[in-house]
């Protein structure tokens, strides 16, 4: 079991890693190859007698590999377009279904809205390298969040399975990331780049409403719902060059949108045993 979780780790940290490198459908062909991976794994885990009354009696360990699709509104909205996200969660569940737990997600989009680098460009809306050709530079999304969450699932004919609320709070950070591929513009390197990237955190609270589906088989284990994010954020730089002042006004990030999670529950029986 321990070289199974450390696998599905590794696939996913090299997921992270790759990401800024792959177009769109890459990306998407990419989640689907994790989606099968984690569910591989969970096919393989073995069935145990006490298994069910576990499932259903004790408490369990929940963790989660998530996905997302976000449109920015507020002060996101400006800077920003509708974004995807991966990221982990690991979360105690009592056997009252009340939830405790942790979450992690990393987002990116193409669409920028401001434009950080009109200080560099031509009338024409060009950027000059330093071999006076033509740069070729992006604009990208990028951000992370990490929190902490409390919740409970509100169960109907099975007790492991129901409507799922939670509400969360942690940490948001997001930034333009300046992409200068051929890597000829000399304002765009080093400790310049924080000139234009403007780096914006701050204290975020999550909330979630949807269903989460807890199998008897404990194989067919997901969560689907909407997802509300409000980030009250500020930047993080001491100057913006094209502004060519701090951009020191409170900002209120909001993002809407759609969370799944693919499941690998653990219980824990009378016994203290963990079943898969």
């Amino acid at each position: 079991m321990g070289r199974k979780a450390l696998l599905l780790r590794t696939i996913v940290e090299l997921l992270l890693e790759v990401i800024e490198k792959v177009s769109m459908k890459k990306y998407i062909y990419l989640i689907i190859c994790v989606l099968g991976a984690h569910y591989a794994t969970a096919q393989q885990f073995r069935e145990h007698p006490e298994a069910q009354d576990a499932r259903n009696k004790g408490n369990a360990i929940l963790t989660h590999l998530l996905f997302g699709y976000h449109v920015p509104g507020g002060d996101l909205s400006d800077r920003f377009g509708s974004a995807f996200s991966i990221g982990l969660g690991g979360e105690f569940l009592t056997k009252n279904n009340f939830i405790l737990g942790v979450e992690g997600h990393y987002f990116y989009g193409n669409t920028v809205n401001e434009d950080p680098l009109a200080i560099l460009r031509t009338p024409e809306g060009d950027i000059i390298g330093n071999d006076r050709l033509l740069a070729s530079v992006a604009l990208r999304q990028r951000g992370l969040y990490t929190g902490a969450l409390v919740g409970k699932i509100f169960t109907f004919k099975q007790k492991r399975s129901g409507i799922r609320f939670t509400l969360g709070a942690g940490w948001l950070s997001h930034k333009i990331r300046v992409q200068d591929d051929k890597g000829t513009v000399t304002q765009l390197t080093g400790d310049y780049i924080k000139g234009y990237d403007r780096l914006t955190a701050g204290l975020n609270i999550q909330q979630f409403i949807g269903w989460q589906h807890l199998a008897a088989n404990r194989r067919a284990n997901w969560i689907l719902g909407l997802e509300f994010g409000q980030g009250f954020t500020n930047t993080r730089r001491d100057w913006d060059f094209t502004s060519r002042r701090k951009l020191d006004q409170k900002r209120m990030d909001l993002r809407f949108g759609i969370r799944a999670a693919w499941t690998i529950p653990f219980y824990v029986g009378n016994a203290k045993e963990i079943f898969y």
